[in-house]
């Protein structure tokens, strides 16, 4: 659909709603992250700051999709420098700019934060960016991996640019499905 011809001037409203349902149909995307429902445990290592030792945690991950298969929801919880942690990240795939879209909120922020990005060829490594301007460190664009390594392991990894500066390694998860 991204690269078909736009309708100018009058609008058809059967042929726009026709394209409207099309873009709807939930694709090979979505059943890959519909294998990600279920109940997961969290391994995190974080650094606070480049150059010092990561702080190490757990946590949990429960994630179920939303809305006819179309969203995976991922809700998180833990613990992060001594404080009760949670965080929801919602995370789909647009049919109509072929890329995965994703919003991160949680307990540490009053603000939301809006990825975008693509996947390898096989689909098991989604990697998005965000533009976010950190109230203490200002403009930074984060830089998201996560890697399906099987059905029952996840690793995410986030990095930090500073505008101006060198990117670094924020954190690393492995997530890893209850049984």
């Amino acid at each position: 659909m991204k690269n078909e011809k736009r309708q100018e001037g009058k609008m058809d409203m059967q042929a726009m709603m026709a394209a409207y349902k099309k873009l709807a149909v939930p694709g090979a995307p979505h059943a890959l992250l519909a294998g990600l429902a279920g109940s997961w445990a969290t391994w995190t290592r974080a650094w606070m700051e480049p150059g010092q030792p990561p702080t190490e945690t757990t946590g949990t991950c429960e994630q179920k999709m939303l809305l006819g298969g179309r969203y995976l929801q991922q809700e998180y919880a833990g613990d992060m420098m001594g404080d009760q942690f949670t965080g929801i990240n919602l995370i789909g795939y647009d049919n109509h700019t072929q890329k995965y879209v994703s919003v991160w909120y949680d307990s540490m922020s009053t603000g939301i934060v809006c990825f975008e990005g693509t996947a390898s060829a096989d689909g098991k490594t989604i990697t998005q960016e965000a533009s976010y301007d950190d109230p203490v460190r200002g403009p930074l664009l984060w830089r998201s991996v996560t890697r399906i390594v099987d059905a029952d392991t996840l690793e995410y990894e986030m990095y930090l640019t500073p505008k101006g500066g060198q990117e670094e390694k924020a954190m690393e998860m492995t997530v890893a499905r209850k049984r």
